[in-house]
Parts: C-alpha cells; structure tokens; sequence
C-alpha cells in the first residue's frame, strides 16, 4: 500500500466514524429548555465538537490499523471478494 493510499484510506475512515459520531451526546436546545427566537429547536445548544474530533481520532487510529492490517497481510485479498471470475488468479 502506497502512502498516498493510506491516507486517502485514513480520511475516508475518520471523515465516516465523525458522521457517527456527531449525534452521539447531542444537547438540542429543546432539551436544554431555551430556544433562540428564530431558530429550530433541534439545534443544538452544546456540541462537544472539539472532544468528539479527538474521539474520532482515535477510532479511525485504531479502525484504520486494523484495515491495513488486514490488506497488507492479504488474509483477504481481491480474488477473495471476486465472485464474478473478473480478475485473473495469482501465481
């Protein structure tokens, strides 16, 4: 794997875990009781987005470790996912 690709690799996985974890801890100033004339009352009142960007950091760490891990030890390679006889096998 070049290193171009990991890191392509590396943002695809934090840019994904960062959209499921947003949501997480969410405090709507509906919750929060005081909401802005001229706002929703799902905006949020209190984000944590500093904390939840460092969380993020750590998952896709470990998230991406893991599926390096995992291509540059080929346990699963292409042919494994061609069900179409698409590419040629190794020799």
């Amino acid at each position: 794997m070049a290193i171009t690709s990991g890191l392509v690799l590396y943002a695809v996985i934090w840019f994904l875990s960062f959209l499921v974890i947003i949501p997480i801890r969410l405090e709507t100033q509906a919750d929060k009781g005081t909401v802005v004339p001229g706002t929703h009352a799902s905006a949020p009142e209190t984000h944590y987005l500093k904390q939840k960007a460092l969380i993020t950091t750590a998952v896709a760490a470990l998230l991406w470790a893991l599926i390096v891990g995992i291509i540059l030890s080929e346990v699963i390679s292409i042919n494994d996912l061609d069900w179409l006889d698409v590419y040629p096998d190794p020799e």
